[in-house]
C-alpha cells in the first residue's frame, strides 16, 4: 500500500520536472550567444559609417578650399581697389597738370626773352622789373608743380629713354656718346614718377664720313 502510493507521488510530480526542464532549455536558449546572422548586418553598418565619414571628409577638404579661394580672391579685390583708389587721388589732376605745363612754357620763354632784350649796356628798369618778376612767378610755379608732384624732366647729357623723351631730330655726337640726349626743344614732366609729357628732345648720333 505504502509502495503504490510513492509510485503515485513520483508520477504526479514528473509532470514537473519535465516542465522545469523544459523551462530551463527555454531559458538557455534565451541566454545564449547571440544569433550569428545579426554579424553581417553590423559590419554593414560599420561600412555604411565608415563610407559616409570619408564623404564628410571630402565634403570638409572641399568646402576649406573654396574658403582659402575666396579669402584670396577678396584680398586681391581689395588691394585693386585700394591701388585704383589711390591712384585717383594721384593722377587725377593729370589732365590738369598737361594744361597747366604748357603755361609753364608760355611763362618761360616770355621770360627769356626778357632777358635777351634787357641788355647790360642800355639797361631799361622796366624791363627789368618785369623780367625779375617773371623769374619769380616761374621759379613758385616750379615750387608749386614740386609740391603736387610734377617735376620737369632735365635729360640733356642723359641717355635716350623711349618712354620719356621723343626724338625730333639727330644732331653730330660732338664730345657726347651716341644715343644720349643733346638737346630739348620742350622740356617733358613726370606727375609721381608717371610722364605725362614727353620730352622733345635732339639725340647724338655718330657723325658719317
Amino acid at each position: 500500500m505504502f509502495i503504490i502510493k510513492a509510485k503515485r507521488f513520483r508520477a504526479r510530480g514528473s509532470p514537473c520536472a519535465f516542465s522545469t526542464a523544459a523551462q530551463q532549455r527555454s531559458t538557455g536558449d534565451e541566454c545564449g550567444p547571440e544569433d550569428p546572422s545579426d554579424e553581417p548586418k553590423h559590419s554593414l553598418s560599420d561600412c555604411a559609417l565608415e563610407h559616409k565619414a570619408i564623404k564628410l571628409e571630402e565634403q570638409v577638404r572641399d568646402l576649406t578650399e573654396r574658403y582659402r579661394k575666396a579669402l584670396a580672391d577678396s584680398e586681391n579685390v581689395r588691394r585693386r581697389t585700394q591701388k585704383f583708389v589711390e591712384d585717383a587721388k594721384l593722377f587725377g589732376i593729370q589732365s590738369f597738370c598737361r594744361d597747366l605745363v604748357e603755361v609753364a612754357d608760355i611763362l618761360e620763354k616770355t621770360a627769356e626773352s626778357a632777358a635777351g632784350q634787357a641788355e647790360p649796356s642800355d639797361p631799361n628798369p622796366t624791363l627789368k622789373k618785369i623780367y625779375e618778376g617773371l623769374s619769380l612767378i616761374e621759379a613758385k610755379l616750379q615750387s608749386v608743380f614740386a609740391k603736387h608732384g610734377l617735376q620737369k624732366m632735365n635729360p640733356v647729357g642723359g641717355r635716350y629713354d623711349p618712354y620719356d623723351h621723343e626724338i625730333i631730330c639727330h644732331v653730330p655726337a660732338e664730345g657726347m656718346q651716341p644715343g644720349t640726349v643733346a638737346l630739348v626743344t620742350q622740356d617733358g614732366y613726370k606727375l609721381h614718377g608717371r610722364t605725362i609729357r614727353h620730352a622733345l628732345v635732339g639725340v647724338a648720333v655718330e657723325a658719317q664720313e
